[in-house]
C-alpha cells in the first residue's frame, strides 16, 4: 500500500547513557510523551524493541474517535459522574490534539474529519438514539448527530445499514505515517529514539547512583530519574503486573487493490470513516490511493483465523456486493490491549514509574494525550494524569494457563448477541 512502510533507520542503544527519562515504547503514546517531555526541557531516551510504530500504533485502523472503549454509563459507575465527564472531555481534548499535532509538526498522514457509526439491526437505531441523548444530555457535546437511512447514504453507499451517528471531530488517518510523523517532532525537540533496543528489566534506585531507575537492553543501558512504560500488549516480563491487567487480541485488516478515485468515491462520497456498532465490529475507510481499507475479527485466542485474507473479503462483499470482483491485496493483523473493563489503565508501578496501556482498541487520538498528560504528571502537575488513574482495574482471571481460554468463552455471548 503506498505510504505504508516507513524507510527511517535508527541505531540500537549502544553502551550507557544517562537521560532525566526513559520512555520505552515508540507508538504513539510513547513518541508523544518523549515529545512533551522534551518540550518541558527533560533529557529524553526512547526505547523500541522494533521500530517506530510496530505495534498497534501503525497497524490500526488509523480512526480517531471521540470516547473511551469503555462506556460512559460504565466509568461513571466506576469514577462517579464528575469524573466521567472529565474522561470523556479529555477524549474530545485528545481530538484536538492530535489535529493540533499534525498541523505544528505538518505531518503528512492523510488526515480526514468526520467518522459515523452504523446500526446493522434495529436494536441498533435505539442504541444510537440513547447513545446521542447522553451525549447532548450529559456531556454538552453537540458535534454527533444522527442520520437517517435517506442521509446515511452521502457517507456509505451499502444497503446493509440502517441509519448512523456521525461526529465531525472525529475522522481517520494513516497511522503509520502519523507515529512516524510525532517520532521526527520529538527528535527535533531532542528526544534519542533507539531502535532494536528491547527492554530485558530495570531496576529502580540503581546500584550505580542510588536514585532513579536504571534499564538494561542487550547491548546498553540508561541510567534517569524516571521512567514510562509504553509498551502496552507488548511488556511481558518488564512488569508482570501490568501484563496481568490486559490481554493482547488480535485484529485485523485488508486493503484491496487500487480501486481509482471515482470507484471509491462512489462508496464513501464523504470519504468519512464508518464502524458499525456490534461487539465484534467491522470498519472501513478510504486509502489516499484508492483502495479500501476494512479491518474487523477479533482472535482472542492469539492464533490468526485461517483463510483471512479471503474471510475479511467475505465481510466486505456483504457490505458492498458491487466488489465482489475485487482482489484483496494486503492483509495484515497485529495486538491491541485490552482490560478488563475496557477502559484505560494510566499510573504509577512506584513515584518515579509511570504507565500508560489498556486503550483496548480506541487509543489512536487518546494515546497522544496519554502522552501529553504523563508529561505533565512527571512535571509535577498531575491532577488530569490522576483522572485516569483513578479507574479501578484488576487481572484477567484464570492466570497465564487459563485466561485466554476463559476469555474466548466468554466472548462467544457477545458473537452470539452480535449474530441475533
Amino acid at each position: 500500500m503506498s505510504g505504508a512502510v516507513i524507510d527511517t533507520h535508527r541505531e540500537p542503544l549502544r553502551g550507557e547513557l544517562v537521560a532525566d527519562v526513559v520512555v520505552v515504547g515508540a507508538g504513539i503514546a510513547g513518541c508523544s510523551a518523549a515529545l512533551h517531555l522534551a518540550k518541558r526541557g527533560y533529557r529524553v531516551a526512547l526505547l523500541e524493541a522494533r521500530f517506530v510504530g510496530y505495534g498497534a500504533s501503525g497497524r490500526s485502523g488509523g480512526q480517531t474517535i471521540f470516547g473511551l472503549a469503555a462506556s460512559q454509563r460504565s466509568l461513571a459507575a466506576q469514577v462517579g459522574q464528575a469524573d466521567a465527564r472529565r474522561l470523556f472531555d479529555l477524549s474530545i481534548e485528545a481530538l484536538d490534539l492530535t489535529a493540533a499535532l499534525i498541523k505544528e509538526y505538518a505531518i503528512d498522514c492523510d488526515y480526514h474529519a468526520n467518522h459515523v457509526h452504523v446500526a446493522t439491526k434495529p436494536r441498533h437505531l435505539t442504541e444510537l438514539d440513547e447513545w446521542l441523548e447522553e451525549l447532548h444530555a450529559q456531556y454538552d457535546y453537540p458535534s454527533a448527530r444522527r442520520l437517517g437511512r435517506d442521509e446515511l447514504q452521502a457517507h456509505v453507499q451499502s444497503d446493509l445499514y440502517l441509519g448512523g451517528l456521525i461526529d465531525q471531530r472525529s475522522g481517520h488517518l494513516h497511522p503509520l505515517k502519523y507515529t512516524e510523523g510525532l517520532a521526527r517532532a520529538a527528535e527535533s525537540a531532542g528526544v534519542k529514539i533507539f531502535d532494536n533496543s528491547q527492554v530485558l528489566r530495570y531496576e529502580n534506585g540503581a546500584k550505580k547512583n542510588g536514585t532513579g531507575v536504571e534499564i538494561h537492553t542487550a547491548q546498553g543501558s540508561v541510567r534517569a530519574a524516571h521512567l514510562v512504560l509504553c509498551a502496552n500488549a507488548y511488556i511481558g516480563a518488564v512488569a508482570p503486573a501490568l501484563a496481568r491487567r490486559i490481554l493482547g487480541v488480535g485484529t485485523y485488516i485488508i486493503a484491496t487493490e487500487p480501486l481509482g478515485e471515482e470507484r471509491v468515491r462512489t462508496l464513501l462520497p464523504s470519504n468519512a470513516a464508518i464502524a458499525d456498532i456490534n461487539w465484534i465490529l467491522d470498519y472501513f475507510r478510504r486509502s489516499a490511493d484508492h483502495r479500501l481499507l476494512f479491518g474487523g475479527r477479533v482472535s482472542y485466542s492469539a492464533v490468526q483465523p485461517p483463510h483471512l485474507a479471503e474471510s475479511m473479503r467475505k465481510r466486505l462483499v456483504r457490505v458492498f456486493p458491487s466488489l465482489a470482483d475485487v482482489k484483496v491485496a494486503y492483509a495484515w493483523g497485529g495486538y491491541l490491549d485490552i482490560t478488563m473493563s475496557r477502559a484505560p489503565d494510566f499510573g504509577r508501578l512506584a513515584p518515579n514509574v509511570y504507565y500508560l496501556q489498556g486503550f483496548s482498541g480506541h487509543g489512536m487520538s487518546l494515546t497522544a494525550l496519554a502522552g501529553k498528560l504523563v508529561a505533565e504528571a512527571i512535571a509535577g502537575t498531575a491532577e488530569r494524569f490522576d483522572v485516569f488513574a483513578r479507574i479501578p482495574h484488576r487481572d484477567f482471571p484464570g492466570g497465564p494457563l487459563f485466561r485466554r481460554p476463559s476469555l474466548v468463552t466468554a466472548m462467544l455471548y457477545y458473537r452470539i448477541r452480535d449474530l441475533l
